[in-house]
């Protein structure tokens, strides 16, 4: 379809995506138009007689002009097509037609030359998520026997597939309904291969420098100059157009013009030729290019304009870019030996994996690694972050043998949702160690791709504790963990012991270890300044048999009589013997030391990392700590509350967008029929103007009764009370509503309801935000002042598990409230754990929610009652993260 061409009536362009296939190369996907006839035509003739006969169970050489316009003329809703591109060629075709409201027949058509990607898979993914969407709930399809292809297609996407064979062909029939199964096929299916798509920039087999310079102060001779210095193994090409050879090497005028297959294009030319290059790469195959160009988005308007033409270039051509405006990559394996950066020596091989955004950062952070000692398997930078981000390297990062840990300097991020179930997966294996200092959209560098956001900083931080992610505020600190978790085992808990040779050190080692939540539980043990190495090893030695310690600090200032040496090599031979983690304090030292390097009885190299200052040490060992219960911690289980109507509410969702397309509030009678079809009971109230109407209104309900104001003025005052308690009479309702009135009218606050009186509980406020950035964020916190002046509010990012759920309520500080405080009743944790969960499921399922707020809900003893509610709808724009595999 060209760009000229006029989009028919009701296209819907959200359905429009970037996928990567199972090899690794990137597709269009795009709902099908009428301009499409002749790429159809195109498309079928350069079919194979055998995928022509398993398509149409007939040997159509040719299809009819009528047959291809009938195809390419759909309605988007009952007869559904999709197209999925290389280059603007069609390479497959996925459609449904619905042959009653709730079931609809698929079919597809898969280019021969494209076969074995995984685009069948893709295509019903997301014919799935678009028929679900509009009530199609089973999908139908008729496939010849020998057609086990597309039979797997289905089989293997998590359906439950019942079969049925008459008259030569197989009929097929399954729900389509979102599982678990088929979320983890899904997801596995995105994380391999997002991961593969990753392989052509740390393995690549042939690499092509286009701007290889023979002038020794350009970026495009100093890229060339790396890679050769490195000993990369595989196959180097210069690109220059007006040199016969840079570097020893013979330069090529074009990349199209290489002889090799190119897996890598380095791109570091003038911003305004980038495009150029593109369309040069393409032509010539390449997977992937690694722009270091700058003068991009970060530039301005021109060159936001010029990122965006780049980025639908590089993807329509099916190649994935990490840049511009990038500081490189580096791959230590022995066997790629790859420095295609601007660093200009390979940092020393390790077992942590980094990535940072910007070029400036790459420096920082690799020269910090390099001060420090710290080995480094994989260092990336996004620049821009136009498509590959963090998450791309945390997919690799997962299946990576020589990766034992991950740092990650994020200035910013596209989108958290991906990020934090991407990290939650890699976190389970291995530490990550994230420096990301904020989330406003002060903190967004130019050119960056990011939403802005309204989420509180704690919100971000506790999707990261969700995770399991490290966070740490700068890269001094992100190297102080990197060096104990990479280095040394995790703890099994937060036991601690000190050993040193000062009482002060080990007094303030100690106090530290107090002020991170640890436990001392030996020592501080202080040596004289004169112990020799044998009593450092004796003491040492009883701290880590000590069965109570769970981990050992050690803290010395330089000896008076014995060698430092000494020191180092007592601390070392101890730690080697055990499988607890050791941390020494050496004033002065920091780094992965070489006099504290061993190797274990096993074979295992084993390195006590060396501090500076103890409150470094404490800092990261608690860091490490917190982790390692995080990973031995029972995940829980996806939500799936009971009794829940989702298509109920969906339609009250579209009733209302359609009345009010901008959005609005809804009325207390809307709210009630909303929450009521996912379970959630909202107490009724009556109106009051009158002191009349609030007795009749008692009268009705039937007594005991409240009198509350809910005035906006109310719910953010909370010094002034708009409440009356348990009215038992006609006269109490009446002298309540009065003096409510005579005090509250000065302030227009005097607008009534009347209610149920509710047993004596807990106010607590549930509820749930739609963040540009982040999407749904259900918050959790006790009402009054520790909600409205203290900020003490609990947040998670759904979808959410019951050991979520159930961390969110015990975040807040006011928690212990809900649990018997004073000799009050525990409340009914459970339903409170409940309410929250639905709460959760419903934010997940409707972006449209843009504000949902229960307020109060009353923990009791026997249940939660939510006795205030109030939720806008609003239009949102299509979530960062949605139930399909997409580049965003």
């Amino acid at each position: 379809m060209s760009e000229a061409s006029a989009l028919p009536a009701g296209y819907p362009a959200q359905w429009e995506a970037d996928v990567v296939l199972r090899d690794g190369s990137v597709a269009h996907l795009r709902p099908i138009t009428p301009s499409d006839v002749e790429a159809v035509h195109r498309f079928h003739a350069g079919q194979s007689d055998e995928s022509i006969y398993m398509r149409f169970f007939a040997p159509l050489r040719q299809l009819s002009d009528r047959d291809v316009t009938r195809f390419t003329n759909v309605d988007y809703h009952d007869r559904v097509a999709l197209v999925a591109t290389v280059r603007g060629a069609i390479i497959g075709i996925g459609r449904y037609d619905r042959i009653t409201p709730t079931s609809a027949e698929v079919a597809f058509n898969i280019s021969d030359l494209y076969q074995g990607k995984g685009i069948g898979s893709v295509l019903l993914e997301h014919l799935a998520f678009i028929a679900w969407e509009a009530g199609v709930d089973e999908f139908t399809a008729e496939v010849l026997p020998q057609n086990r292809k597309m039979i797997s297609v289905f089989s293997d996407a998590g359906y439950e597939v019942s079969r049925h064979f008459a008259d030569g062909v197989v009929s097929l029939t399954f729900q389509i309904q979102p599982t678990e199964r088929s979320e983890a096929v899904r997801l596995s299916r995105e994380h391999r291969a997002e991961s593969v798509s990753m392989h052509s920039a740390l393995f690549p087999d042939s690499i092509a420098v286009v701007g290889a310079s023979r002038r020794s102060g350009s970026i495009g001779h100093h890229i060339l100059s790396n890679i050769l210095a490195a000993g990369f193994n595989g196959a180097v090409h210069a690109v220059n157009r007006e040199a016969m050879e840079v570097l020893g090497l013979p330069a090529h005028a074009r990349v199209a013009d290489i002889p090799d297959e190119v897996d890598l294009a380095i791109v570091a030319v003038p911003a305004e030729e980038v495009l150029n290059v593109v369309a040069d790469c393409a032509e010539a195959g390449v997977k992937t290019l690694l722009v270091v160009s700058a003068g991009f988005a970060e530039s301005g308007p021109d060159g936001q304009q010029l990122q965006a033409q780049l980025l639908a270039a590089a993807r329509a051509a099916g190649m994935r870019v990490l840049g511009p405006n990038s500081f490189g990559v580096i791959n230590n394996d022995p066997a790629v030996r790859l420095n295609a950066s601007l660093a200009p020596e390979l940092p020393p091989p390790g077992r942590l994996g980094l990535f940072a955004q910007s070029g400036a950062l790459g420096i920082a952070v690799l020269a910090s690694a390099a001060r420090r000692g710290l080995g480094i398997s994989v260092f990336a930078s996004a620049g821009n972050r136009v498509d590959v981000s963090g998450n791309d390297f945390m997919q690799y990062w997962i299946d990576d043998d020589s990766t034992d840990a991950v740092g990650l300097y994020l200035e910013s991020m596209g989108n958290p949702r991906k990020f934090s179930r991407i990290a939650r997966r890699l976190a389970s294996t291995k530490p990550v160690i994230v420096v990301k200092s904020g989330v406003s959209s002060y903190g967004v560098p130019p050119g960056h791709r990011a939403r802005p956001t309204r989420v509180r900083p704690e919100a971000f931080d506790a999707m990261l504790r969700q995770a399991g992610v490290i966070r740490v505020e700068n890269v001094h600190q992100m190297f102080d963990v990197a060096q104990l978790v990479v280095h040394q085992p995790l703890p099994k808990g937060n036991r601690v012991a000190i050993v040193g040779n000062s009482d002060a050190l080990g007094a303030l080692t100690a106090e530290a270890c107090v002020s991170w939540g640890l436990e001392v539980a030996h020592g501080p043990v202080s040596l004289p300044s004169d112990a020799s190495g044998e009593r450092f090893a004796e003491a040492l030695a009883d701290a880590f048999a000590d069965a109570e310690v769970d981990s050992v600090l050690t803290c010395f200032i330089p000896p008076l009589v014995t060698l430092d040496e000494d020191v180092a090599t007592a601390v070392r031979g101890a730690a080697l013997l055990s499988e607890k983690p050791c941390l020494a304090t050496f004033l002065g030292m920091r780094g992965v030391v070489e006099r504290l390097s061993g190797t274990t009885d096993d074979g295992r190299d084993e390195v006590v990392p060396a501090y500076s200052m103890p409150e470094d040490a404490v800092r990261a060992l608690a860091a490490a700590t917190r982790y390692a219960e995080w990973r031995a911690r029972d995940r829980g289980i996806p939500l799936r509350p009971v009794g829940i109507d989702r298509e109920a509410a969906e339609l009250l969702v579209e009733r209302v967008l359609e009345e009010s397309p901008e959005g609005r509030r809804l009325t207390l009678q809307e709210v009630t029929e909303f929450l009521g079809a996912y379970g959630i009971n909202v107490w009724g109230s009556v109106p009051a103007r009158t002191v009349d109407d609030a007795v009749a209104a008692a009268e009705a309900i039937g007594y005991p009764v409240v009198i509350k104001s809910v005035a906006p003025l109310m719910r953010h005052s909370p010094g002034l009370s708009g409440i009356r308690v348990d009215l038992r009479t006609e006269a109490q309702v009446r002298e309540a509503f009065d003096g409510l009135t005579e005090r509250l009218a000065p302030m227009s606050a005097n607008s009534f309801v009347v209610q149920r009186m509710a047993t004596p509980g807990v106010s607590c406020v549930v509820r749930t935000d739609e963040d540009p950035l982040f999407g749904p964020v259900v918050s959790f916190s006790i009402a009054g002042p520790p909600t409205e002046l203290l900020g003490d509010i609990g947040h998670r990012i759904p979808p959410l598990t019951d050991v979520d759920v159930s961390d969110l309520i015990s975040s807040v500080k006011a928690a212990p409230m809900l649990h018997g405080h004073r000799g009050a009743a525990p409340v009914h944790r459970a339903a409170l754990a409940d309410l929250i969960a639905r709460v959760s499921v419903l934010a997940d399922n409707l972006p449209e929610v843009a504000s949902l707020v229960l307020n109060p809900v009353n923990a009791q003893v026997g249940g939660a009652d939510v006795l205030g509610a109030e939720v806008t709808l609003a239009p949102t724009p299509r979530r960062k993260d949605p139930g399909r595999r997409t580049l965003t």
